[in-house]
């Protein structure tokens, strides 16, 4: 329900921006606009997700995992789950 909040959010952000350039905000212009954000709606994405944001971490040596798990807040994204090497990406919704 979040995510959905958020995605409605945007889209009124780019309605208030976009309508003083064009004559009508079509529905299809912000279908367009959202549709690559889309996928990530489902829980096999938001898994596939985590699982990338967990090899990075394991990845890069001397990472510290306070500041990888404080990382979605301080860009101002909320994620269900935190960036950490022993994050258990199956149990990701």
């Amino acid at each position: 329900m979040e995510m959905a909040g958020k995605i409605a959010c945007f889209v009124l952000l780019c309605m208030v921006v976009v309508a003083p350039y064009a004559a009508a905000l079509s529905c299809g212009q912000v279908t367009s606009a959202m549709a690559p954000c889309v996928p990530y709606l489902t829980p096999a994405d938001r898994k596939t997700a985590c699982t990338c944001l967990k090899s990075a971490a394991n990845a890069i040596k001397g990472i510290d995992a306070g500041k990888a798990a404080g990382l979605p807040a301080a860009c101002g994204v909320n994620i269900p789950y935190k960036i950490s090497p022993s994050t258990d990406c199956s149990k990701v919704q």
